[in-house]
């Protein structure tokens, strides 16, 4: 198959699905974000709590803090997901993934400009194609962002905390093809897999990455972290044309 052979989607090896954002989805929350990533839907929304975690204040550790919760509505998937109340037990990669975008924000989060405040960040998927947790990191990061800035407008705090943006993107090998952004076709059966989440400013947050029974080269782990780091550079340029728009009217 050519390298250049149209995806099942009609994509290019290296082209994005169509991202959009969609902001005020939540109006209940400080800020929040619709994200679409193709046909993966999620809903972003910060929440900000004018306290701070009790072992925050036992161990007087100062400034605030940052935490993230992820979960898949029971209709995202084509078979129907239980929720994880209804299971008693939150199953490990809702765990693995909350954690990586609660770290994702904080990498580029001062708490201790935050005051003493929680952000809470919720992310909620109301459709799954594929690359959920990375339209997730890259969907947080704007509502957070919304969130800051009405407690800057308010003067809760006396300067923005966030020091950069972060997003975050798949990529991997399918039919033995480097591919960005994986949809679920090419997700399920790809012979590796990788999510990329850096900084705006082009700084490596955190890279994962695995043969699916499958190995790779040097080579194709080169390929790979190009071919996001081009994408990332797209989205965070996406990222900052919204939020401009939106903060600036």
């Amino acid at each position: 198959m050519s390298t250049s052979a149209p995806r099942a989607d009609g994509r290019q090896p290296a082209q994005l699905r169509p991202i959009t954002f969609e902001a005020d989805i939540a109006p209940y929350a400080t800020g929040s974000v619709l994200v679409s990533f193709g046909l993966t839907r999620v809903i972003c929304a910060a929440t900000i709590e004018p306290n701070v975690p009790t072992w925050m204040k036992q161990q007087k550790v100062p400034g605030g803090w940052l935490t993230a919760e992820y979960s898949m509505l029971p209709y995202s998937t084509l078979d129907r997901k239980q929720r994880d109340i209804s299971r008693g037990k939150i199953d490990g990669r809702t765990v693995e993934i909350q954690r990586l975008i609660g770290r994702s924000l904080r990498a580029v989060v001062d708490l201790q400009k935050l005051g003493q405040n929680t952000l809470w960040v919720d992310c909620d998927v109301l459709q799954a194609d594929g690359g959920t947790r990375t339209a997730a990191i890259t969907g947080a990061y704007i509502a957070a962002r919304l969130a800051v800035q009405k407690l800057i407008d308010a003067r809760k705090i006396p300067e923005n905390p966030m020091s950069d943006s972060v997003a975050a993107v798949s990529a991997g090998v399918f039919a033995g093809r480097e591919l960005l952004d994986l949809a679920y076709v090419e997700d399920k059966d790809a012979e590796v897999d990788f999510n990329i989440v850096m900084t705006g400013r082009g700084q490596f947050v955190e890279v994962q990455g695995s043969g699916e029974e499958a190995t790779f080269s040097q080579e194709q782990l080169s390929g790979l972290l190009t071919l996001a780091q081009k994408g990332l550079k797209e989205i965070s340029a996406m990222q900052a044309a919204f939020l401009m728009k939106k903060l600036l009217g």
